[in-house]
Parts: C-alpha cells; sequence; structure tokens
C-alpha cells in the first residue's frame, strides 16, 4: 500500500480522515437514504409491483415527489456526525496499530495480510463509538414524513432514551460489527493490492489522485459486495420498535435478534432478499471508498506542504 497511509502521524491521520468523512457524507447522503428505504421494504423491489419502491430512479423521484428534495439528505447531522468521528478514530487507530508495527521485519513481509488485521481492528473501534448516531440516522430516514416520530437528533436521542432505554441505541451493535469489521478489512486489503497494481502497470510510485481513485473504487465495490447482507440485517434491527414511525412503507418488519432476522428475511423474501438495496449500496461504495481514500490522502498531501511552508 501506499505510504501516505502507512507512515502518517495518528493525529495528522486522524484529521484528515475527519475532513474525508465530512465531505463524502455530504455529496453522497441521498444514496444512503434511498439505499436504506431499499432495506427496509419488506415487498419485493419489482418495476411492475405493488411495493412503494421499485427502482432506483423512481425511488429518487418519489422521496423528491411525496417529501421534497431535503428528504434526501434525511437523518444527515448524525450522519455527518458519525461519518466525521468514524473517519477520525478509523485512520487514528489504523495508523496507530501500523505505527507500532512497523519496527517487525514481518510487517513487510506479511503486507497484505496485516493490512486486513488491521482494518478489522479499526473498523470494530469505529463501529463501537459511533453506532448511537447510526441508529439515530437510520430511524430519521426510516421515519414516515406523514407520520413524524422524531424531529431532530435532540428529539430523537431523547425519545429512544425515554421511551425504549439505553439499549436500544445499540440495538444491531453485533450483525454491524461482524459487516463493518471485515469491511474495513477488506477496503484495506484490497485498497493495497488494486495500489500494488495500478503502480506496477503505471510505474509511477507517487501517490497520484488517479490511482488512489481507480484502487478505491475497486476496493469499495469489492468489499461492499462481500458483506452486504450484514448491513440489511443491521438497518432492519435498529427499527424494532418503531413501527408508529413507518406507516405508509408497507408492512413492517419484525424480528428478535439477528438469527431471527435472517431467518425472517430469507423465509419472506427468499435469499435475495439479503441483498435488497445492493445496486445503491454498490454505487455508493464505488464513489465513496474512491473519494475516502482520495480526501484523505491529498489532505495529508496539503497538511505536509502546509507544514514545510510555515
Amino acid at each position: 500500500m501506499d505510504d501516505s497511509l502507512k507512515l502518517a502521524e495518528p493525529s495528522s491521520a486522524a484529521f484528515a480522515g475527519a475532513v474525508s468523512g465530512c465531505i463524502t457524507r455530504l455529496l453522497f447522503q441521498p444514496l444512503d437514504v434511498v439505499k436504506t428505504r431499499f432495506q427496509l421494504q419488506v415487498e419485493p423491489i419489482k418495476h411492475h409491483s405493488v411495493s412503494k419502491y421499485r427502482s432506483l430512479p423512481q425511488a429518487f423521484a418519489l422521496i423528491v415527489r411525496e417529501e421534497g428534495v431535503s428528504a434526501l439528505w434525511k437523518g444527515h447531522v448524525p450522519a455527518q456526525l458519525l461519518s466525521i468521528v468514524y473517519g477520525m478514530s478509523q485512520f487514528y487507530s489504523y495508523n496507530l496499530i501500523t505505527q507500532h508495527l512497523s519496527q517487525y521485519q514481518i510487517v513487510h513481509e506479511w503486507r497484505n495480510t496485516l493490512h486486513f488485521a488491521e482494518g478489522a481492528i479499526a473498523g470494530a473501534v469505529s463501529t463501537t463509538l459511533t453506532f448511537p448516531f447510526d441508529t439515530i440516522r437510520t430511524r430519521l430516514i426510516a421515519q414516515s414524513s406523514k407520520h413524524k416520530v422524531y424531529n431532530g437528533l435532540l428529539h430523537s436521542c431523547l425519545s429512544i432514551f425515554q421511551e425504549e432505554s439505553s439499549k436500544a441505541f445499540f440495538r444491531g451493535l453485533l450483525p454491524t460489527i461482524l459487516q463493518i469489521a471485515p469491511h474495513t478489512a477488506f477496503q484495506f486489503y484490497f485498497f493495497g493490492i488494486f495500489k500494488d497494481l495500478y503502480i506496477k502497470f503505471t510505474n509511477d510510485s507517487r501517490t497520484t489522485i488517479a490511482g488512489t481513485m481507480t484502487a478505491g473504487s475497486l476496493a469499495g465495490l469489492a468489499a461492499k459486495t462481500i458483506i452486504y447482507p450484514f448491513d440489511l440485517i443491521r438497518k432492519r434491527l435498529q427499527i424494532q420498535g418503531f413501527q408508529h414511525g413507518r406507516k405508509g412503507f408497507g408492512v413492517f418488519f419484525h424480528c428478535t435478534g439477528m438469527k431471527d432476522c435472517i431467518i425472517i428475511t430469507i423465509k419472506r423474501e427468499g435469499v435475495n432478499g439479503l441483498f435488497k438495496g445492493l445496486v445503491p449500496s454498490q454505487v455508493k461504495a464505488v464513489v465513496t471508498t474512491a473519494l475516502h481514500f482520495t480526501i484523505y490522502e491529498q489532505t495529508l498531501v496539503i497538511m505536509q506542504l502546509l507544514k514545510e511552508k510555515y
């Protein structure tokens, strides 16, 4: 993998990760909104069906028509907090671990394998720290505009705490860690492999925007496809106890835990049900992962230039 990811000081990595997370989230929140609506819909996603959402273009158009353009950024405040904190903790912990391990020779011999392990640890730490923001974001995206339960970030926090207890903020944490840890691991793993291949075929050993974008997009596509079912299970667990906010979205999905959620989903919707919303998720993964790594690396480059100048 490129040295800009391996040798950054943890504090610099945290700042660059926060900038990367903030910009990426702002640009691609609409795809996340549509993906979440697909994941929470029990009815099939087909062009000729009675389902509320039947395709990517139709879902975008329907949300804008019924709820306004701003609905595509529903849950953006908690999502932005999630992205900033997640980006900070992810790259900070990843670089901190890498920095401590860099003194051992085995790091150079098993580089990509260690990137996978380091990414998994960084993903687990970041997920646990930011999970309450993810739950709030999902609830705000999931609720109907005609039957609003929450009026914003603060109101949703107080309502969930008072009506469901603090445990509700972490409902679905296990499948999320099972998803995010390998997802982050695969992102760093594949990014390293594709970046090395890009350098090999282009003979360009420097950090380039084209190289980072190419490696990042391919890494995002591969990682998201592998772990996608856990993402769907997480969303469905996060809305348990929230059926009063889902009026107008079709049948509400009831389950008691991760195993029950998987069984019921397959029984009602088939194995394909575990991949609902995969296409917008893949589109989002390709562009966001590419931008995530690119903005991160370029922020480090700018920070280094400013440091040298001043």
